[in-house]
């Protein structure tokens, strides 16, 4: 017999569980249909999995630096095992509070593969989900008043250099290796391949990074691309822009060699594993768009309006199916707006610009609000600081120092525009500039705000006075 619900939502990964929580608060009648965990990439396959590996690696390479702390040890080992172990430990136990959070707010489960069906029997709109369930039972059909699309995505892959999971590896398959490579190719230096070749050269993994453009983090303001590029090279990393990978030129053989090309010279590279880092394509396939009126970009992600509604009004859309910024807190935003919207709340549609991004490598990168480059092009008339860590006494106290952080402000109206960081614990900092930057502060706002001494956030305050010409340790 068919179910009713006021939401089924498709997916239950970051943004379908959240946005099924937040229905479930305003009272709508909710259930997620998912094929696989809740939690989705992130919990399993993305963020918190690979952050795991990157803090068993920075304690790792720290601790071959204690020495200059005054700790003698004896020489570090990597029992990588016990890494895998402890980062499905992590997982698991955020997996149980999903599990718990979901039971709290009485949202019903169904386990299988949904499906979006045309007007039917069921209903004379699209929008009838079809369930295929993981245990063989017969379909469930869910009759919902609203639907939301929270498939997620997948990494992409490149044709000729198609993933294996031996020699050729994407991120999921990384996140699953048994033992570490002595060496490893990366063909991408956006956010995951930066994060992955920061990672294992911390393990003692021989990094190569071939990135197509001119610069890896193009997305990053041009000072922290070029000085990340700086500290990651200090790290022993080779890294390879203006790269071209010749696809056909790929060998497998106790290890993987391929040709780049390189300002108009070949060059061939070799290692045990190749990792495919070039971004990640929507789950869009076999869900049942066809039955619908939805659109979707030539890009192959869903078009949707400022709170997600797809062409068919009653249907929604989040999170990396329809493009734009592929982060999990992006996503969830966006579930919470979509939701609100259909339950009659008038949300405030999200600012993209207000969105803090992050790069959890080391060091690390994170930003908000448009670059310089951005900026210019776009017309301002802009005033610019940057304060090194050098300055900052927490830095030095905690033994890394290199990397700054810059603002960006318009000279006439004082307005903040962006604020780059590079540097230690900066995906933490990046809270308070998103914060002003909600409340258009001023950089004289900023500047006012008292910072506790010693600390890494004395940085932004140091920064907002000497945009004003006010600094006083810069």
């Amino acid at each position: 017999m068919a179910k009713e619900y006021d939401l089924v939502v498709v997916g239950g990964g970051t943004g379908g569980y959240i946005a099924a929580i937040r229905a479930s608060q305003l009272g709508l009648k909710t259930a997620i249909v998912e094929s696989n965990k809740l939690g989705g990439t992130c919990l399993h396959n993305g963020c918190i999995p690979s952050k795991a590996l990157l803090r068993s690696a920075e304690v790792y390479h720290q601790s071959k630096l204690a020495d200059e702390f005054g700790i003698e040890l004896n020489q570090p080992t990597i029992n990588f095992e016990k890494v895998q172990l402890r980062k499905s430990k992590i997982v698991e136990k955020l997996h149980t509070g999903v599990q718990g959070l979901i039971k709290k707010g009485k949202i019903d489960i169904y386990h299988g593969f949904g499906r979006i069906l045309g007007p039917s029997i069921f209903s004379p709109s699209a929008g009838t989900i079809s369930v295929e369930m993981n245990n063989g039972e017969e379909n469930e059909m869910l009759i919902p008043k609203n639907v939301l699309i929270a498939t997620g995505s997948r990494p992409k892959e490149l044709p000729g250099l198609e993933s294996d999971g031996e020699y050729v590896l994407n991120s999921d398959h990384a996140l699953d290796l048994e033992h570490l490579p002595k060496s490893i190719i990366i063909i991408g230096g956006g956010v995951i391949g930066i994060e992955w070749a920061s990672m294992l050269s911390d393990f003692d993994v021989d990094v190569t990074v071939l990135e197509y453009a001119d610069r890896i983090l193009p997305n990053e303001d041009e000072e922290i691309s070029k000085e990340a590029q700086r500290l990651l090279k200090k790290k022993g990393i080779e890294i390879v822009t203006n790269a071209k990978v010749l696809s056909n030129t790929l060998k497998k053989e106790n290890g993987i060699e391929i040709v780049a090309e390189h300002r108009e010279s070949k060059k061939n590279y070799r290692a045990d594993k190749l990792l495919i880092s070039v971004g990640r394509e929507p789950n869009v396939e076999n869900i049942g768009l066809e039955n619908t009126e939805i659109i979707k970009a030539s890009s192959g992600y869903i078009e949707t309006n400022q709170f997600y509604q797809t062409k068919e009004s009653h249907i929604y859309a989040i999170g990396d199916v329809i493009g734009g910024l592929q982060l999990a807190h992006v996503a969830s935003r966006e579930g919470m707006i979509a939701v609100e919207h259909m339950a009659e709340q008038s949300p405030i549609a999200l600012n993209y610009q207000n969105v803090p991004t992050c790069v959890y490598s080391k060091p690390e990168v994170a930003s908000i609000g448009i670059t310089e480059k951005q900026a210019i092009e776009e017309g301002f008339d802009i005033k610019t600081a940057k304060i090194p860590f050098k300055a900052i006494g927490k830095a030095l106290v905690y033994g890394e120092s290199d990397g700054f952080v810059k603002m960006i402000a318009d000279r006439k109206t004082s307005d903040l525009l962006g604020v780059h960081m590079i540097g230690p614990h900066v995906t933490d900092m990046i809270s308070e500039a998103a914060l002003a930057k909600l409340l258009d502060a001023t950089p004289w706002e900023i500047g006012e705000t008292i910072h506790p001494h010693p600390s890494l956030s004395e940085s932004i305050g140091e920064v907002a006075l000497s945009i004003e010409g006010r600094q006083i340790h810069g």
